[in-house]
C-alpha cells in the first residue's frame, strides 16, 4: 500500500473574498459531501489524515535555511507574514490516504474533488 496526498487548491484571494463557493448552499453541500467522503475513507481504513486549512491570510513562512546546525535555528529563523506562494494558488485542505495502487488513488481523488466541489491534486508520498 502506498500513501497519497490529495490536496485542494484555491485561486488567490478566494478565502478573503468568500468566493471559494458560489453560494452558502453550495458551501454547505460541499461540507456535507466532505463529511460523508471522510466517513467512507475512515470506514474503509484508507484515511491516514485530513484537514482544512485556515485562510492563507493567516499563514506565515518560517525560513531557517541559513542555520548551520540545529543550535542556530532560533537565531537564524526568519518569519514573514503570508504564504510561500503569495501570487499563486493557495493550499486550502488535504487528505492523506492509503491506496493499493495509483488507479485506486485516482478514484479516491475523483471522489474528493466531487465532495469538496474543487479540483484536487494527487501525489504519492515518498517512501
Amino acid at each position: 500500500m502506498s500513501q497519497y496526498l490529495i490536496s485542494v487548491w484555491h485561486a488567490p484571494g478566494v478565502h478573503a473574498a468568500g468566493t471559494a463557493y458560489e453560494s452558502e448552499d453550495q458551501m454547505r453541500l460541499a461540507f456535507e459531501r466532505v463529511a460523508s467522503f471522510n466517513a467512507r475513507l475512515e470506514e474503509s481504513g484508507a484515511l491516514v489524515g485530513a484537514g482544512g486549512l485556515t485562510p492563507p491570510e493567516e499563514a506565515v513562512v518560517v525560513d531557517a535555511t541559513a542555520a548551520q546546525g540545529p543550535e542556530e535555528v532560533a537565531a537564524q529563523r526568519r518569519i514573514a507574514e503570508g504564504t510561500a506562494s503569495p501570487e499563486g494558488a493557495q493550499l486550502g485542505g488535504f487528505w492523506i490516504v492509503e491506496s493499493p495502487d495509483e488507479a485506486a488513488a485516482r478514484t479516491l481523488a475523483g471522489e474528493a474533488s466531487y465532495a469538496c466541489g474543487q479540483p484536487v491534486e494527487l501525489r504519492r508520498l515518498q517512501g
